[in-house]
């Protein structure tokens, strides 16, 4: 009765204690206040947080649901089918919500009564296609449409994946609402709102969808999800942790801000977290323990565990959304009206940073939470996979390890460091960061073997559902990666980004834009890697090139890399002129010879993880050779070397042979 009773209860306690927060909170910080100027009205000013609290509450559902399906749930039970029915479901419920908070926010902005006539129709669908909210507001609700048809659609465990990706990209344009000041704020806002959204859906999506699938589940089966759920929770916790402190820290900037009704939801938001942390713990220590051992034991305990975890889930998530419509107490950093902006202000938003030196490269910073949460997993993960070898006596290489650790430590320098500071504003740092990332760190990672030593670790899976293990598995016996991971294409994809990415908008688009930049560092180090990988990896590769064609492609690769250095430092034309050539540098710093400086770095930084992949290929193809050698001459101590005397014998009776004849 009590299992029942906490399913239907629930999701009720989670909504009901959701719009009280929020109606609370909107209350106590005045986010529903009538403004001194025009007032929309009181359906809007509380219909609007509302409906973006259901907008939120669907993205969760649909996102956690879809998550469980790919990484925790078997597809050939019907726990599948209910979670993909609930991730239609919810994903129906943000699509319409959408709609609803795209209508609102209208009527918020331009103060228009509801009407059927054209002057209305104009003005709403010029608020669509024209303002950056109703742009937002527009994709997010055609993402969430599509995403429910694809929900109900597609069944297939692979294809789905790719649906929670769609699912994924459908919360980035949320994120990109309401930030201003300096240009390192608003992209530190954007990186922690994304991360802080989506890391909060899986968490809460992830449990409503275990508490509705619950009558398809036995209690064995549900310990065995809930296991598997909790290490996704412990992740999700971190996240939202730390993005939620690099929000408050932007938004609330002292202690004494603490104390305004901003600061006070903020220290409520971070009780209630400290509240789920305990939740978590208690599940994982004890009662997920209980259930393993007993298929009695637990179940109460859990299902009024899960309605209290619910419970404080609606109370973060009021509050959340009460948040974002709560005025600041942080005064934003705006230019001076007694001053004309600087140049850089007008393109960055921000001021220009001091001339470079090699001292402030080592000690500014400009941090990214986004990799400093990578570079932190991976190293994590990776040591933990090394401590879980050799606690059942297996060995690992050290210099694995120190490889491993010292490419993620440069990629946290590179993409949180002075390089990632003066990336904007110069093009020698920006070709910096693109040649480090794209050469200089895979060389470092791909000799940690991280596949290898992930395959060695991660427990195989029995029940048909797929954990890491089996969708590295899949992608490394995919014919999208034997494609991939051919030396030749891989040269090509490699060598060809250089053109397509600096003579194309992807340019200017990774220059000006935030997410462009995060997609630049994505692509090249992926591209960097496969490459590298194709080489010189020891992870498993669907086909491994002979010595004599890894030489040839490098060696391709260099005088690529040589042109493309040198057509950059005899240049006289700069890229993106209107950018890098219109910062306002007046301390020395001319922009052609910064362009032909990066056109050096291309060159010379380039090049030398390019000879090391040489040396190291060379080095290969002599112990290849020595292993060879070595291996013929133990076949030939066992069988006495058979396989001489036998072509010997061949050749004696062919001279007989022929002497007779």
């Amino acid at each position: 009765m009590v299992p029942r009773l906490a399913r239907i209860t629930g999701p009720a306690v989670l909504l009901v204690v959701a719009f009280a927060a929020l109606l609370a909170s909107l209350a106590y910080g005045g986010g529903a206040a009538a403004p001194i100027a025009i007032d929309p009205g009181v359906v809007v000013r509380y219909g609007l947080p509302m409906a973006k609290m259901l907008v939120n509450l669907g993205a969760a559902g649909a996102i956690g649901a879809l998550l469980l399906t790919a990484f925790a749930l078997s597809s050939n039970k019907p726990e599948y089918n209910r979670a993909l029915d609930v991730a239609a479901a919810s994903s129906a419920v943000w699509a319409v919500a959408s709609a609803v908070v795209a209508i609102l926010t209208f009527l918020s902005v331009y103060n228009q009564p509801i009407s059927l006539d054209n002057r209305f129709g104009d003005l709403l669908a010029s608020f669509m296609t024209s303002n950056e909210l109703g742009q937002a507001w527009l994709a997010t609700t055609l993402i969430s449409a599509a995403l429910t048809v694809l929900c109900f659609a597609v069944r297939n465990q692979t294809a789905l994946v790719f649906v929670l990706i769609f699912a994924v990209v459908g919360i980035v344009p949320m994120s990109l609402q309401g930030h201003a000041g300096d240009q390192a704020s608003h992209d530190s806002a954007i990186t922690a709102i994304w991360l802080h959204v989506l890391f909060a859906a899986i968490w809460l999506g992830g449990l409503l969808t275990i508490i509705i699938s619950r009558d398809v589940l036995g209690t064995k089966r549900l310990a065995k999800v809930l296991e598997r759920y909790s290490t996704l929770a412990l992740i999700s916790f971190v996240v939202v942790a730390a993005s939620g402190y690099v929000s408050a820290e932007i938004r609330v900037g002292t202690f004494a801000n603490l104390l305004t009704p901003y600061g006070i939801l903020v220290l409520v938001k971070i009780f209630v977290l400290g509240a789920l942390g305990l939740f978590g713990v208690v599940q994982r220590r004890f009662v997920i323990d209980r259930m393993v051992k007993s298929p009695t034991g637990g179940k109460g305990y859990f299902w009024w565990l899960v309605t209290a975890e619910l419970a404080f889930m609606g109370l973060a998530s009021g509050v959340a959304v009460a948040l974002s419509r709560t005025a600041t107490p942080q005064v934003e950093t705006t230019t001076s009206t007694l001053t004309s902006p600087t140049p850089a202000e007008v393109l960055t938003n921000s001021v220009l940073p001091a001339p470079p030196t090699f001292l402030r490269y080592l000690t500014t910073w400009n941090f990214d939470l986004l990799w400093i949460l990578i570079t932190g997993f991976a190293i994590f993960f990776y040591i933990a996979g090394v401590v879980r070898l050799r606690r059942r006596g297996d060995s690992w290489p050290i210099f694995r390890t120190i490889s491993w650790v010292a490419g993620m430590l440069l990629l946290f320098w590179i993409t949180n460091g002075g390089v990632n500071a003066y990336e904007k504003y110069l093009f020698s740092s920006h070709m910096l960061a693109h040649m480090v990332i794209g050469m200089m760190v895979p060389v470092l990672l791909v000799p940690g073997a991280p596949i290898t030593l992930a395959l060695r670790t991660i427990r195989k899976r029995s029940d048909n559902s797929r954990g890491a293990r089996e969708w590295i598995m899949i992608t490394v016996h995919s014919r999208y990666f034997r494609f991939l991971a051919n030396p030749i294409v891989a040269a090509l994809l490699f060598a060809a980004s250089l053109w397509l990415f600096y003579y194309t908008p992807l340019f200017r688009w990774s220059t000006t834009d935030h997410i462009g930049h995060e997609w630049m560092i994505f692509h090249f180090l992926l591209t960097g890697y496969i490459f590298v990988q194709s080489l010189v990896g020891i992870d498993p590769v669907p086909y491994r090139p002979p010595y004599p064609l890894r030489l040839v492609i490098l060696l391709a690769t260099m005088a690529f890399h040589a042109f493309f250095g040198l057509t950059l430092m005899s240049g006289t034309g700069l890229l993106l002129a209107d950018w890098y050539g219109a910062m306002g540098w007046t301390t020395g710093v001319s922009a052609i010879t910064d362009q032909q400086t990066g056109g050096g770095i291309a060159w010379g930084v380039g090049e030398f993880p390019t000879i090391a992949l040489a040396i190291a290929v060379a080095v290969m193809w002599g112990r290849s050779d020595t292993r060879e050698s070595k291996r013929y001459d133990r076949k030939a101590d066992r069988d006495g070397d058979a396989e001489l005397e036998a072509y010997n014998d061949m050749l004696a009776k062919r001279a007989t042979t022929d002497a007779r004849s």
